[in-house]
């Protein structure tokens, strides 16, 4: 029997042990509870006037239309784009591609793509006069709800946004400083900025031959239509009300690949926002925003870097969606002084579109980072054309440099038609699967379309006298510029070992057991790496690179295609440290690089462990390859070129994201030392995290199986962390915690050889805290 003293001690007892669950539960709950507001407002991006300078404005958008705020004195400049407005014209004889083919080869390889066509087109602009005496003092990006302000001298201010639901924008301007606005075609921007340059290869958009647009207003509206090319015209509407004591003017940027009436189309969508009130129309745009910022959150102990990798991450967010076409060179964006934009604006994909389309995955920002996807996923049939009239296979590809509409534009024949760009495109698919851990996505869209690409490549590969499998033809992009290398090159053997490898894997996971098979023995057909005797990997078999160049080809292989690890063997760890430790890839100026090389080497570095290698390289970018409002552009802007060649700023939109990747790359990794194994990835918190981010978090970043992990760093050490799983599986883990050991809320860990694993269930919650 139990006395009343006896009671009273074990009470007070189960007291305490229930007060120390409850506050053990309490700080692994609290450790992940979100800020209210993210990005902060201390992490707005903030221009002082005057912005005078198209590439330096503030980008805004909602994946389909896109603006550009800037403007001087008493002039607000609101540039205009659109995804889809393209002038897909020929350069050249229609379909050149099937008479001079891979086999044959021919001069409209290179040729084709030296006209004004095809190119990306810009669409004008609005811009709003202030009354005399008012004067801009700043412009200010609100990344939260990705409005844009302008503030006066006097105190006042005017906002715009991208309605993130619909295809229109808002500006409203306090009555008391409103005095017009002017809408303005391409041209007429041409005439009125005549003589400002776009960069490399930029036409004037008069040089494509269109008739004078025709602008026209009746009450409170204001139009242009542009006749285009092919049958295409394209409209800029605007209607203006005042409201309260506002002037808000709504904005729409309509084509006639819509609808015959494009005009009307651009009047109903004004008018419905303006009758639904900018108070609905907003709140419904900043709930959107709300939710893309939800999905994860990085919060970085430097400023500037946190600055940086808010403004990254709100690009996809104002460029890209899943049903708008995705972010060619510089997404929506384009030129807006009356030029045509760098590169034709058109689709690089020897590494700039997948370089755009690499950290969404990680971010959790699937819907918007699934727009490239989507796009080569609905020109299967287009792709399958090129493969069976250029290559002469079954199968598909897709041109290495392209239009909106899938047409090939020639260029540097070594990448613009070399078909393992194709390859690096399945990556995409690829990494789309194994973060979303999507079965139906793996079954309906990734096999099938990476098998198709694979198919092309299969008949492009013939035996040499030795039994390995080799192309035709084969390069390492834009190294020696336009020149093809001896077949095969690292970069088209690492770009076709990952490609066959995802494709096994992905046939495994299908439980397709002999497609399996196959494709893991055409890996092998493919040989091994070249490399020099000290483990250096070389261009091809017979060359070694021994200059500074911009594109890591022939090193792709460590990252992102990981087919050479720190985990791996010795003789791969021998290939890595050789390698980077060259001083083509380790100098501290190399002139031949553009900003993205910088973030892609910290990537490399990153993904090697390398984290004060990984922070030195993205520290650079940051300093010396952004514009002041965050563009990527591709020469040295430190006044005294201090880590390449300076002179220029074309600006392309890969580098924003690789150097976006680049931060995610070194808080979390979970890659696979077995490529082409299924569920053989493991977690790594914070792998690379460099000395400078001793105190840091992250909150939802995704992992390969699906995962959602969240972590804290204090003091240079991890606290703690949470995991949550999409399935039931083994989770695994690394043990890289620097011999501290986790108090497990789970009593199902297993250790073994340096790896925590846990068999979970779906929706599992795993939490370790030190």
């Amino acid at each position: 029997m139990i006395s009343k003293k006896d009671f009273s001690n074990a009470n007070f007892k189960f007291k305490i042990i229930l007060l120390v669950f409850c506050c053990s539960m309490m700080a692994f709950s609290q450790k992940k509870k979100k800020p209210e507001s993210f990005p902060k407002a201390e992490n707005n991006l903030v221009l002082q006037a005057p912005v005078n300078s198209w590439d330096e404005a503030i980008p805004l958008g909602n994946g389909l239309t896109g603006g550009l705020l800037w403007g001087e004195k008493n002039l607000i400049r609101l540039s205009l784009d659109r995804g889809d407005l393209w002038d897909e014209r020929t350069n050249g004889p229609k379909e050149w591609w099937k008479t001079q083919t891979w086999a044959k080869g021919g001069n409209m390889w290179e040729d084709a793509y030296y006209g004004s066509t095809p190119t990306k087109l810009p669409a004008g602009a609005v811009e709003f006069t202030l009354t005399n005496g008012t004067a801009i003092q700043s412009f200010e990006l609100n990344k939260s709800t990705a409005e844009g302000i302008v503030h006066f001298e006097n105190g006042q201010q005017a906002t715009v946004f991208f309605s993130a639901v619909k295809p229109v924008a808002i500006m409203r301007i306090p009555v008391s400083q409103y005095s017009s606005l002017e809408v303005m075609s391409s041209m007429q921007v041409s005439d009125k900025y005549r003589g400002a340059s776009a960069g490399p290869d930029s036409h004037t958009i008069k040089s494509l031959g269109y008739p004078a647009a025709k602008n026209e207003a009746t009450g409170n509206a204001k139009w242009y239509i542009q006749e285009a090319s092919e049958g295409l015209s394209y409209c800029v509407y605007t209607e203006t009300r005042k409201i309260n004591n506002e002037i808000v003017t709504a904005i729409a940027v309509t084509t006639s690949r819509e609808g015959s009436d494009l005009l009307e189309l651009a009047k109903s969508r004004c008018n419905e926002i303006l009758n639904l009130g900018i108070t609905k129309s907003l709140s419904e745009h900043k709930l959107w925003w709300s939710n893309f910022w939800a999905q994860s959150q990085i919060n970085l102990p430097e400023k500037r870097m946190q600055d940086y990798y808010t403004f990254a991450r709100y690009l996809y967010g104002s460029g890209s969606r899943a049903n708008t076409p995705p972010m060619p060179l510089q997404g929506v964006w384009t030129s807006a002084t009356g030029s045509l934009p760098p590169w034709k604006g058109d689709y690089h994909s020897d590494l700039n579109t997948q370089m755009t389309y690499i950290a969404y995955q990680e971010a959790g920002n699937f819907d918007e980072g699934s727009s490239y996807i989507n796009f080569l996923w609905n020109k299967r049939d287009k792709w399958r054309a090129f493969a069976k009239d250029f290559y002469e296979t079954p199968g598909l590809a897709v041109p290495g440099v392209m239009t909106l509409d899938g047409q090939p534009l020639g260029g540097w024949a070594a990448f613009s038609l070399s078909p393992t760009m194709t390859s690096w495109n399945a990556h995409l698919f690829y990494l789309h699967w194994l973060y979303t851990a999507d079965d139906t996505f793996l079954k309906d869209r990734a096999y099938p379309w990476c098998k198709e690409a694979a198919e092309c490549l299969r008949g492009l590969l013939k035996p040499d006298k030795d039994g390995n499998l080799k192309l035709l033809r084969s390069s390492s992009p834009e190294i020696f510029d336009n020149k093809w290398l001896e077949p095969n090159t690292n970069y088209d053997l690492m770009s076709m070992k990952m490609h066959f490898l995802a494709v096994a894997e992905m046939a495994e996971a299908l439980d397709l057991t002999d497609e399996a098979k196959s494709w893991n023995e055409l890996a092998q057909k493919l040989g091994d790496f070249h490399v020099a005797p000290d483990g250096e990997l070389m261009l091809d078999s017979k060359l070694l690179l021994r200059e500074s160049h911009r594109h890591l080809s022939n090193i792709i292989g460590i990252y992102p295609f990981n087919l050479i690890t720190t985990e791996g063997n010795a003789e791969e760890q021998r290939r890595i440290n050789t390698t980077l430790k060259r001083p083509e890839w380790n100098a501290e100026k190399h002139n031949e690089w553009c900003g993205y090389s910088w973030a892609w080497m910290s990537c490399m570095q990153a993904r090697t462990g390398n984290a004060e290698s990984a922070y030195h390289h993205l520290d650079v970018f940051e300093k010396a390859y952004i514009l002041r409002n965050g563009f990527h552009v591709n020469q040295d802007q430190t006044p005294d070129t201090k880590y390449g060649w300076g002179g220029g700023k074309p600006f392309t939109l890969e580098g924003n994201f690789i150097a976006m990747q680049a931060i995610q790359e070194m808080l979390l990794q979970s890659w696979s030392a077995t490529p082409g194994k299924v569920n053989s990835g493991l977690i790594r918190i914070f792998p690379a995290a460099p000395k400078e981010w001793g105190n840091l978090s992250f909150t939802d970043l995704r992992a390969e199986g699906g995962y959602k992990v969240s972590a804290t760093r204090k003091n240079g050490k991890i606290s703690w962390f949470s995991i949550t799983t999409k399935k039931a599986g083994t989770l695994r883990i690394k043990d890289n915690f620097e011999e501290q050991v986790p108090k497990w809320n789970s009593k199902e860990v297993k250790f073994q050889n340096g790896i925590y694993e846990i068999a979970v269930k779906k929706g599992q919650i795993i939490e370790g805290q030190f």
